[in-house]
């Protein structure tokens, strides 16, 4: 069946001398792997660029449902970044949000309200001029509302937060995965905050490193196979 849909480029794996594997994140049909043929061709009207992590682009696809590797016909960038790529800041925390997207998002089930949320945050964070220090954390707390374990932040007084349960508690937990004191302040005030108001919550390197760690390790409870990432080390040396 032919289709239009949009899609965030996830990941790239070489297949053969000049083709490649794409998995691809669609507007349509959800996670989605592409063989696309003669990529490192010359003459190949199918540029390496249009498969950078991260790219909005608009695609013809042939799509079977039954067929694993499905195929693209037509590709052309949707919204060209102007700032991911040339400023280094952009540039690393787009690699960690690519890497976090590829392992996080395992279903073939589309969610148009959990893709425009990742490709508004991903204009924003192109064309911010703002710190972007906390863009990863408002980032995977708002993603986390799409995937059903948004923490539930309704009782600001409470000293603990239960990571296994997502919930925010007087008493502390009966098990080990939890915040506590100056944590679970801090993690309050990112919940509630936003991409426009991020850079009021300041953090210092320590605290938000700590902050991305109880993160991932909320991932991890809640995520079945989601083991952590490979380039949470330079975000940690990233900023002061």
């Amino acid at each position: 069946m032919l289709s239009k849909t949009k899609g965030i480029v996830l990941h790239s794996i070489k297949y053969s001398e000049s083709s490649r594997i794409i998995t691809i994140y669609t507007e349509l049909f959800g996670r989605i792997s592409y063989l696309v043929r003669g990529i490192n061709k010359r003459k190949s009207p199918t540029k390496v660029a249009f498969f950078q992590p991260l790219s909005l682009v608009e695609m013809e696809v042939v799509h079977v449902p039954t067929k694993d590797i499905q195929t693209i016909k037509e590709i052309r960038i949707d919204i060209a970044f102007g700032g991911i790529p040339y400023d280094p800041v952009k540039n690393a925390l787009a690699l960690f949000i690519a890497e976090f997207l590829y392992r996080i998002i395992r279903l073939t089930v589309p969610d148009s309200r959990m893709f425009q949320y990742i490709s508004n945050a991903l204009q924003f964070l192109d064309c911010s001029s703002e710190s972007l220090a906390n863009f990863h954390l408002v980032f995977m707390i708002g993603l986390s509302r799409f995937l059903g374990f948004e923490p539930n932040n309704s009782d600001q007084a409470a000293k603990f937060f239960d990571l296994l349960n997502g919930i925010f508690e007087h008493n502390k937990p009966l098990h080990t995965h939890y915040l506590r004191d100056e944590k679970v302040d801090l993690f309050s005030r990112l919940i509630e905050t936003d991409f426009f108001n991020m850079h009021q919550v300041k953090l210092s390197r320590e605290q938000r490193n700590e902050q991305l760690d109880s993160l991932i390790e909320y991932y991890r409870l809640h995520v079945n196979g989601f083991q952590g990432l490979n380039s949470t080390a330079v975000l940690q040396n990233l900023f002061d």
